[in-house]
């Protein structure tokens, strides 16, 4: 009887010890909680933390353990800022899900710390002679190094005005490996490219705020496919993932949207609500003529942007020479003056939704990644274990809008959100799809918590930086 006493006893010695221990554990604070604790939370918290995870040595004082260490590390680079928590979510929770199902192949180059801090850019797209760099310069009021205006093509590159010290003309080679610059992706498009890229520096208050990217004009023809020695459609398409606004410029005497700048222009499907029509030069012809360009603009566009809502169209002379009045009368300069503020305020408004943009950009692109995930581990779970992977590996290219149907079926996606079928298809062909990763749910898991709980978090933490 004795015995069993002893035993009951120590039962609950046992007991005591386990409930001892979940407590302290209910204590401890999560790892999720130092992301978005102020410094005054932080030390009581590290204080708290360092109590419980605190022990006596043999000289009966106590010691620390290594867990300090790490929250240290949390501590010294902890969040300060809406775009500093978007770049360890990022580098922590997205990064891996991409480089793991070849995002940067088939969708969008891996992001740099660079590309997060980068100003936002307005991108000027049209075909040659339509007023894109006298845009440019009217914004400015002034020329910017390197400028050439014209009748015929006179901008032959890709120029990108920022601000800097003082007025300078930088080489796309150079540029392109600058850290500090967020243009590190255009080395994908070859030294080709990059010899017809460069970037304008000069101090100006507007371009403390945004950058702006001139383009050459798109070409009529086989000129545009025979004659550039780069994949045009390919660097715009990459410039209009990484704009705040796309302007498309339009004169009134070249309202023909040519197969070439049909092209430019269905590379920009996914960015829409960036898209704004500039029908310039409007002070060349006369009321009534402008009402029937006006309409056949319309007409043309409905055609290419395939989209039911109206797009945004700006009216105007967008120059630094006065409206002809003799031809749209005081009626038609009331109303260029109107577009003119309209799209001023447009574009002084980018620096405001930039933040917005930025996490907008974003949650797209985590979606992207999760829809390849997808799309390349079901490829991978169609190759036969043993015989006949070249024969199947053929079936699935060759089948890949069925196989596409396949994946949207099983996880519920809009067919809207799919890349483009050739495109993926085209780089599938230099790739071995048996080598492919397995779906792996846990790396899913965190992508998802990344969208429902971080970034909430992050907007409730911090504000728009420029919000006054």
């Amino acid at each position: 009887m004795q015995g069993l006493t002893e035993k009951l006893s120590k039962k609950k010695n046992k007991l005591k010890k386990a409930d001892s221990i979940n407590a302290s554990k209910k204590l401890e604070p999560t790892r999720s909680s130092y992301w978005f604790t102020s410094s005054t939370s932080s030390k009581k918290v590290f204080s708290d933390f360092s109590l419980t995870h605190a022990s006596k040595g043999p000289d009966n004082n106590i010691h620390q353990k290594d867990d300090w260490i790490w929250l240290e590390s949390i501590q010294s680079s902890s969040v300060t800022s809406i775009v500093d928590g978007l770049k360890r979510l990022y580098n922590q929770k997205l990064k891996p899900l991409e480089t793991t199902y070849h995002f940067n192949d088939f969708v969008s180059p891996l992001l740099a710390n660079s590309d997060f801090d980068a100003k936002p850019m307005v991108m000027l797209l049209g075909q040659y002679s339509t007023g894109k760099t006298t845009f440019i310069k009217h914004i400015l009021k002034s020329s910017y190094p390197g400028a050439h205006i014209g009748p015929e093509p006179t901008t032959d590159r890709f120029v990108v005005i920022m601000s800097g010290p003082d007025e300078r003309s930088i080489p796309g080679n150079t540029i392109a490996v600058q850290a500090d610059m967020p243009f590190g992706g255009l080395t994908s498009f070859g030294t080709a490219f990059l010899s017809k890229f460069e970037c304008s520096q000069m101090p100006h208050p507007l371009l403390e705020h945004i950058t702006l990217v001139d383009t050459p004009g798109v070409l009529s023809g086989e000129k545009q496919r025979t004659q550039r020695s780069y994949d045009f459609t390919g660097v715009t398409s990459w410039f209009a993932a990484k704009c705040d606004l796309i302007l498309l410029l339009f004169d009134p005497h070249k309202l023909d949207v040519s197969d070439e700048f049909k092209r430019v222009i269905s590379s920009l499907r996914g960015h829409d609500d960036k898209i704004r029509v500039v029908l310039n030069k409007a002070d060349q012809i006369d009321t009534q003529q402008l009402m029937r360009v006006y309409g056949a603009l319309m007409w043309s566009l409905s055609k290419v942007l395939n989209t039911p809502e109206v797009t945004r169209v700006y009216v105007g002379s967008f120059n630094d020479t006065p409206s002809n009045e003799a031809i749209g009368g005081p009626m038609g300069r009331e109303l260029f003056e109107r577009e003119h503020d309209d799209l001023l305020a447009d574009l002084k408004d980018i620096p405001k939704k930039a933040c917005d943009r930025r996490i907008n950009e974003f949650v797209k692109r985590a979606r992207a990644a999760k829809i390849n995930a997808y799309i390349i581990s079901h490829l991978k779970k169609e190759m036969p274990v043993m015989i006949g992977k070249a024969r199947t590996q053929q079936r699935l290219i060759d089948n890949l809008e069925d196989e596409f149907q396949k994946v949207q079926r099983e996880f519920h996606i809009p067919a809207g959100d799919f890349p483009n079928v050739e495109h993926f298809r085209d780089i599938l062909k230099g790739y071995n799809i048996d080598r492919f990763e397995k779906l792996k749910p846990q790396k899913i898991k965190v992508v998802d918590d990344m969208l429902s709980y971080d970034i909430p978090e992050l907007l409730r933490s911090f504000r728009n930086p420029y919000d006054r």
